[in-house]
Protein backbone atom coordinates (compact mmCIF):
# COMPACT_ATOMS: atom_id res chain seq x y z
CA UNK A 1 0.00 0.00 0.00
CA UNK A 2 1.37 3.20 -1.15
CA UNK A 3 -1.31 5.61 0.76
CA UNK A 4 -3.73 5.10 3.03
CA UNK A 5 -5.90 7.68 4.73
CA UNK A 6 -8.31 7.63 7.39
CA UNK A 7 -11.38 9.97 8.58
CA UNK A 8 -10.02 12.98 6.58
CA UNK A 9 -11.92 16.14 8.21
CA UNK A 10 -11.89 19.51 6.46
CA UNK A 11 -13.66 22.96 7.10
CA UNK A 12 -13.35 26.36 5.92
CA UNK A 13 -14.56 28.63 9.40
CA UNK A 14 -17.89 26.86 9.91
CA UNK A 15 -18.16 24.84 6.52
CA UNK A 16 -17.51 21.42 6.71
CA UNK A 17 -15.82 20.32 3.17
CA UNK A 18 -14.36 16.54 4.19
CA UNK A 19 -16.80 15.08 6.75
CA UNK A 20 -14.64 11.39 7.44
CA UNK A 21 -12.50 10.43 4.13
CA UNK A 22 -11.07 7.07 3.98
CA UNK A 23 -8.28 5.84 1.24
CA UNK A 24 -6.49 3.12 0.23
CA UNK A 25 -4.24 3.31 -2.81
CA UNK A 26 -2.28 0.59 -4.04
CA UNK A 27 1.30 1.27 -5.62
CA UNK A 28 1.16 1.06 -9.55
CA UNK A 29 -2.92 2.54 -9.46
CA UNK A 30 -4.44 4.36 -11.10
CA UNK A 31 -7.20 5.72 -9.34
CA UNK A 32 -9.60 8.43 -10.66
CA UNK A 33 -12.05 10.62 -8.21
CA UNK A 34 -15.26 12.16 -9.22
CA UNK A 35 -18.19 13.60 -8.32
CA UNK A 36 -19.54 17.31 -8.93
CA UNK A 37 -18.01 20.59 -8.02
CA UNK A 38 -18.11 21.45 -4.03
CA UNK A 39 -17.96 17.48 -3.82
CA UNK A 40 -14.95 18.28 -2.09
CA UNK A 41 -12.52 16.35 -4.49
CA UNK A 42 -9.86 19.09 -4.76
CA UNK A 43 -9.70 19.95 -0.85
CA UNK A 44 -8.80 16.18 -0.53
CA UNK A 45 -6.46 15.97 -3.25
CA UNK A 46 -4.27 19.07 -1.82
CA UNK A 47 -4.67 17.33 1.87
CA UNK A 48 -3.14 14.31 0.42
CA UNK A 49 -0.34 16.09 -1.73
CA UNK A 50 0.53 17.85 1.57
CA UNK A 51 -0.22 21.20 0.39
CA UNK A 52 -3.16 21.77 3.05
CA UNK A 53 -3.41 19.82 6.17
CA UNK A 54 -6.77 18.30 7.53
CA UNK A 55 -8.41 18.70 11.03
CA UNK A 56 -8.66 15.77 11.59
CA UNK A 57 -7.30 12.32 10.69
CA UNK A 58 -4.45 10.33 9.89
CA UNK A 59 -2.44 10.18 6.47
CA UNK A 60 0.69 7.50 5.73
CA UNK A 61 2.37 7.50 2.43
CA UNK A 62 5.02 5.12 2.22
CA UNK A 63 4.23 4.83 6.09
CA UNK A 64 5.45 7.98 6.69
CA UNK A 65 3.00 9.39 9.28
CA UNK A 66 2.26 13.12 7.06
CA UNK A 67 -0.13 14.01 9.87
CA UNK A 68 2.60 14.32 12.31
CA UNK A 69 4.94 16.47 10.12
CA UNK A 70 6.16 19.88 10.66
CA UNK A 71 5.62 21.79 8.39
CA UNK A 72 9.06 22.22 6.75
CA UNK A 73 9.06 18.30 6.82
CA UNK A 74 6.00 18.16 4.85
CA UNK A 75 7.30 20.64 1.90
CA UNK A 76 10.64 18.72 2.03
CA UNK A 77 8.52 15.53 1.92
CA UNK A 78 6.17 16.89 -0.51
CA UNK A 79 9.30 17.95 -2.77
CA UNK A 80 10.73 14.20 -3.14
CA UNK A 81 7.90 11.92 -2.75
CA UNK A 82 4.98 13.81 -4.81
CA UNK A 83 4.11 14.90 -7.91
CA UNK A 84 1.14 17.19 -9.27
CA UNK A 85 0.25 17.76 -12.59
CA UNK A 86 -2.82 20.40 -12.99
CA UNK A 87 -5.04 21.67 -15.50
CA UNK A 88 -3.36 24.78 -16.19
CA UNK A 89 0.13 23.45 -15.86
CA UNK A 90 1.91 26.35 -13.91
CA UNK A 91 4.90 25.98 -16.34
CA UNK A 92 7.06 28.86 -15.80
CA UNK A 93 6.74 31.39 -19.04
CA UNK A 94 10.52 32.67 -19.16
CA UNK A 95 12.47 29.67 -18.75
CA UNK A 96 12.62 26.30 -21.53
CA UNK A 97 10.63 23.09 -21.19
CA UNK A 98 13.20 21.72 -19.79
CA UNK A 99 14.54 24.61 -17.47
CA UNK A 100 11.00 23.95 -16.03
CA UNK A 101 11.24 20.37 -15.63
CA UNK A 102 14.20 20.60 -13.82
CA UNK A 103 13.21 22.69 -11.05
CA UNK A 104 12.01 20.42 -8.37
CA UNK A 105 15.12 18.57 -8.89
CA UNK A 106 17.42 21.85 -8.65
CA UNK A 107 15.55 22.31 -5.07
CA UNK A 108 15.97 18.34 -3.98
CA UNK A 109 19.89 19.52 -4.26
CA UNK A 110 20.07 17.57 -7.70
CA UNK A 111 22.73 18.39 -10.24
CA UNK A 112 22.45 20.36 -13.04
CA UNK A 113 23.99 17.45 -15.25
CA UNK A 114 22.05 14.99 -13.41
CA UNK A 115 18.45 16.99 -13.66
CA UNK A 116 19.04 18.15 -16.82
CA UNK A 117 20.08 14.04 -18.32
CA UNK A 118 17.04 12.91 -16.19
CA UNK A 119 14.61 15.60 -17.78
CA UNK A 120 15.96 15.04 -21.34
CA UNK A 121 15.51 11.38 -20.69
CA UNK A 122 11.35 12.25 -19.75
CA UNK A 123 11.01 14.34 -22.54
CA UNK A 124 12.56 11.33 -24.97
CA UNK A 125 9.37 9.53 -23.04
CA UNK A 126 7.10 11.86 -23.73
CA UNK A 127 7.62 12.33 -27.24
CA UNK A 128 8.78 16.08 -26.80
CA UNK A 129 12.40 15.63 -27.34
CA UNK A 130 12.70 18.62 -29.85
CA UNK A 131 10.96 20.59 -27.28
CA UNK A 132 13.41 20.81 -24.62
CA UNK A 133 14.71 24.11 -25.73
CA UNK A 134 11.33 26.03 -26.56
CA UNK A 135 9.54 28.13 -23.84
CA UNK A 136 6.04 27.39 -23.31
CA UNK A 137 4.33 30.02 -25.26
CA UNK A 138 6.38 28.23 -27.79
CA UNK A 139 4.43 24.84 -26.98
CA UNK A 140 0.96 23.43 -28.20
CA UNK A 141 -1.36 23.03 -24.87
CA UNK A 142 -0.70 19.05 -25.24
CA UNK A 143 3.06 19.67 -25.04
CA UNK A 144 3.04 21.83 -22.67
CA UNK A 145 0.81 19.54 -20.38
CA UNK A 146 3.36 16.93 -21.63
CA UNK A 147 6.28 19.61 -20.08
CA UNK A 148 4.41 19.71 -16.84
CA UNK A 149 3.91 15.59 -16.64
CA UNK A 150 8.11 15.39 -17.24
CA UNK A 151 8.37 17.35 -14.28
CA UNK A 152 6.13 15.96 -12.01
CA UNK A 153 8.50 12.82 -12.65
CA UNK A 154 11.61 14.45 -12.49
CA UNK A 155 12.27 13.30 -8.62
CA UNK A 156 11.13 9.43 -9.39
CA UNK A 157 7.88 10.54 -6.78
CA UNK A 158 6.17 7.49 -4.99
CA UNK A 159 2.80 9.13 -6.14
CA UNK A 160 1.55 11.54 -9.05
CA UNK A 161 -1.64 13.71 -8.10
CA UNK A 162 -3.45 15.13 -11.08
CA UNK A 163 -6.26 17.71 -10.95
CA UNK A 164 -8.79 17.80 -14.00
CA UNK A 165 -5.25 17.22 -16.00
CA UNK A 166 -6.90 17.34 -19.67
CA UNK A 167 -9.93 19.75 -18.74
CA UNK A 168 -8.14 22.26 -21.07
CA UNK A 169 -6.93 20.20 -23.75
CA UNK A 170 -9.58 19.45 -26.82
CA UNK A 171 -10.32 15.80 -27.15
CA UNK A 172 -7.58 14.44 -29.17
CA UNK A 173 -4.73 15.67 -26.43
CA UNK A 174 -7.16 14.50 -23.62
CA UNK A 175 -7.08 10.70 -24.63
CA UNK A 176 -3.18 10.86 -25.54
CA UNK A 177 -2.44 12.41 -22.09
CA UNK A 178 -4.89 9.70 -20.16
CA UNK A 179 -3.17 6.70 -22.49
CA UNK A 180 0.53 8.59 -21.42
CA UNK A 181 -0.67 8.12 -17.64
CA UNK A 182 -1.36 3.92 -18.55
CA UNK A 183 2.11 3.59 -20.13
CA UNK A 184 3.83 5.06 -17.22
CA UNK A 185 2.28 3.52 -14.87
CA UNK A 186 3.18 -0.14 -16.91
CA UNK A 187 6.49 1.10 -17.76
CA UNK A 188 7.86 2.76 -14.55
CA UNK A 189 5.21 1.49 -12.16
CA UNK A 190 3.86 4.94 -11.33
CA UNK A 191 0.89 5.46 -8.87
CA UNK A 192 -1.56 8.44 -10.19
CA UNK A 193 -4.39 9.68 -8.33
CA UNK A 194 -6.50 12.01 -10.70
CA UNK A 195 -9.85 14.24 -9.88
CA UNK A 196 -11.37 14.14 -13.03
CA UNK A 197 -14.83 14.75 -14.80
CA UNK A 198 -13.62 13.38 -17.77
CA UNK A 199 -15.78 10.35 -17.99
CA UNK A 200 -13.76 8.47 -20.64
CA UNK A 201 -10.62 8.70 -18.04
CA UNK A 202 -12.58 7.27 -15.23
CA UNK A 203 -14.21 4.30 -17.16
CA UNK A 204 -10.52 3.02 -17.98
CA UNK A 205 -8.98 3.66 -14.70
CA UNK A 206 -8.18 1.08 -12.37
CA UNK A 207 -10.72 2.25 -9.83
CA UNK A 208 -13.22 4.83 -9.57
CA UNK A 209 -14.03 6.70 -6.37
CA UNK A 210 -17.05 8.82 -6.00
CA UNK A 211 -17.25 11.79 -4.30
CA UNK A 212 -20.06 13.27 -2.66
CA UNK A 213 -20.96 16.00 0.17
CA UNK A 214 -17.45 15.66 1.62
CA UNK A 215 -17.66 12.05 1.38
CA UNK A 216 -16.29 9.13 -0.53
CA UNK A 217 -19.05 6.70 -1.83
CA UNK A 218 -17.65 3.62 -3.51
Amino acid sequence: MILKATDIHKSFGSLPILKGVDIEVQRGEIVSIVGASGAGKSTFLHIIGTLDKADKGELFINDTAIHTLSANEMSAFRNKHIGFVFQFHHLLPEFTALENICIPAFINGTSKQKAEARGMELLDILGVTERAHHKPSQLSGGEQQRVSVARALINNPSLVLADEPSGNLDSENAASLHQLFFNLRDSMNQTFIIVTHNEELASISDRTIHMRDGLIYG
